[in-house]
């Protein structure tokens, strides 16, 4: 018997954009952040450490830069760096 889902191109649902597609909005707690500068390590074209204690990143990066501001993130031994897609609002 003959497998019909094949003739049937067009009606399944096309996919949600990528998510690496979307835009990049960081935020860090500058209150929260120790200067432990695992960020820096993790993901340095994004985030640099000036002195002991400031603290420069890039609160838009572009979607390719996805997985190393994630890295950064989970690297943060205090969690105060935040990611969320440039068009949500509040995640």
């Amino acid at each position: 018997m003959p497998d019909h889902r094949s003739d049937q191109a067009g009606l399944q649902p096309e996919p949600a954009p990528a998510r690496a597609a979307r835009p990049l909005r960081v935020s860090v707690d500058l209150n929260r952040c120790q200067a432990y500068a695992q960020c820096c390590y993790a993901a340095p074209d994004h985030f640099v450490l000036h002195g002991r204690e400031a603290l420069y990143y890039d609160p838009a990066p572009d979607a390719a830069a996805r997985l190393e501001i994630e890295r950064a993130r989970i690297a943060c031994p205090v969690q105060a760096i935040h990611v969320e897609d440039a068009g949500s609002h509040g995640r």
